[in-house]
């Protein structure tokens, strides 16, 4: 799913570096957490479900 993802409120992690080179970009929507590469936005993004980004988060946040 790639359509729409240009009116999507894009942001990085808080704790991605000021020179950004090595990140990936979320937007939250209804539909679900799109992600995107953002050394190039121009390359498809594609979307998880809420509840699939969810248990990967808490995955990451406990290792």
């Amino acid at each position: 799913m790639n359509s729409g993802t240009t009116e999507l409120a894009w942001f990085k992690s808080s704790y991605s570096g000021s020179e950004g080179d090595s990140c990936i970009e979320v937007a939250i929507a209804e539909q679900g957490v799109h992600v995107r590469d953002s050394k190039d936005v121009t390359l498809p993004a594609f979307v998880v479900a809420r509840a699939e980004w969810t248990s990967f988060m808490r995955f990451v946040s406990e290792h």
